[in-house]
């Protein structure tokens, strides 16, 4: 891995877990060489001095004059006076200021555990959405969905509040309780949850043999350390089982590791590019598929939706540039930055975005998504089905399960040789 390879991380759409996951680059500790690329904390350019001078001029009229001694908090006025920074770029949802818990919560998170409600939030329009419930999570227990809009926490409005301070209120220790009052953008109907938060372990693949088929129906939750090897050991595990194809399920998967998604990707091409990164000037720099894995040959499909993001869709895109999968369901999430971390000081980090990542053919993806090849939709009220689920139905309980994605994935594939239903 190169040293610029080992700063990408793909932005889990931006974002937040509650416990709140957030893609910057692998292991802040280990990139610290970053904090060289920061001015001194000493140093104000010339050209901003009178800016400077400015928001010295607000910091001391909030000490001096406002009412509410118990809410002059000076660090906690120095991180909204950052976020406010980071906000002022326009590049909602992506780049973005974490204070120092939330940069330990995105170590803990990526090593495959942490605590919280397990749901990846952004801002969108002004809006806190839900880009996706993780697996196993009190959120997706609870019925938490992605699109679902947060309106309150606690009973209290979020409305103008920025997102830092709303993760703060949302996050706890395990067996806590926290309610969220929900509005779903299809309805438009408004439900209160009520939810524990608890410690949440992360199995990034899971995998299960369609009841009634010879398909593999395998599905990564997040990319997080290691998922490429153990996605290759189900792959493994699924040949040696008799699957004559797979579905790579991507459904609510908000990203993760920039270079799982490579590896991820590279065991499904031989050759050419898993993607294409342009940064400022307009130069782009090709990322090809890695030698030396195994290449797995299977008549294959993707799933994807609104909640497949950030090192989800560069797989989704590579797959379905390269002509080695059709990708089914609903338009994927757009997040499409290379951000880098930049640790501060105290602790805390600014995320950046610095390049945008293309799909191999030179396609865009940040803001709009990726359309699949076959747009299918879930009827209202039905969650994708997961492996898990599968491990007790019967072949007939499969076929009449209401999971329209999977079930389109099962009929595109069964008009492979060899995988067909039995």
């Amino acid at each position: 891995m190169t040293p610029r390879q080992s700063t990408h991380r793909l932005r889990l759409v931006a974002v937040l877990l509650v416990t709140f996951v957030v893609g910057i680059v692998t292991g802040i500790e280990a990139d610290r060489h970053t904090v060289a690329n920061i001015l001194e904390a000493c140093t104000i350019p010339p050209k901003a001095v009178p800016d400077f001078r400015l928001m010295a001029e607000a910091w001391n009229t909030i000490q001096h004059h406002y009412v509410d001694r118990s809410a002059v908090k000076p660090r906690r006025i120095a991180y909204g006076a950052i976020s406010g920074m980071v906000n002022s770029l326009g590049d909602t949802g992506h780049s973005t200021f974490l204070t120092p818990s939330m940069v330990r919560e995105e170590r803990e998170s990526l090593q495959g555990q942490f605590a919280g409600i397990g749901v990846e939030v952004q801002i969108k329009d002004r809006q806190l959405v839900i880009v996706a419930p993780i697996d196993g999570s009190p959120a997706q227990k609870a019925g938490l969905q992605a699109g679902d809009v947060i309106l309150e926490v606690d009973g209290k409005s979020i409305s103008g509040q920025p997102i830092n301070k709303v993760v703060e209120e949302i996050k706890g220790p395990p067996g806590t309780h926290v309610s969220l009052t929900i509005r779903n953008p299809k309805t438009g109907k408004v439900h209160v949850f009520h939810l524990v938060r608890a410690h949440i372990r992360l199995s990034s693949v899971t995998w299960h043999m369609l009841p009634g088929t010879h398909i593999a129906h395998v599905r990564i939750a997040l990319f997080s350390k290691g998922t490429a090897k153990a996605l290759a050991k189900a792959l493994d595990a699924a040949t040696a089982q008799g699957a004559s194809a797979v579905i790579l399920d991507l459904r609510n998967d908000p990203g993760g590791l920039f270079d799982e998604a490579i590896d991820t990707a590279s065991l499904f091409l031989k050759h050419g590019n898993v993607l294409l990164e342009r940064n400022v000037r307009g130069q782009v720099h090709s990322v090809p598929v890695r030698s030396g894995t195994a290449k797995f040959t299977l008549p294959m499909a993707v799933l994807v939706n609104s909640g497949t993001a950030s090192a989800a869709e560069i797989v989704a895109g590579a797959l379905r540039d390269a002509g080695r999968a059709g990708l089914i369901g609903q338009t994927t999430f757009g997040t499409g930055t290379v951000l880098e971390a930049y640790p501060l000081s105290d602790g805390s980090a600014l995320v950046l975005a610095i390049q945008e990542w293309l799909t191999p053919h030179g396609r865009s993806f940040w803001h709009h998504g990726i359309t699949p090849n076959y747009i299918v939709s879930l009827p209202a009220g039905v969650s994708p089905l997961q492996p898990e689920a599968e491990r007790g139905m019967t072949a007939k309980q499969f076929r009449h399960n209401k999971d329209s994605q999977l079930l389109r994935a099962v009929k595109l594939l069964s008009a492979h040789r060899g995988s067909s239903s039995t």
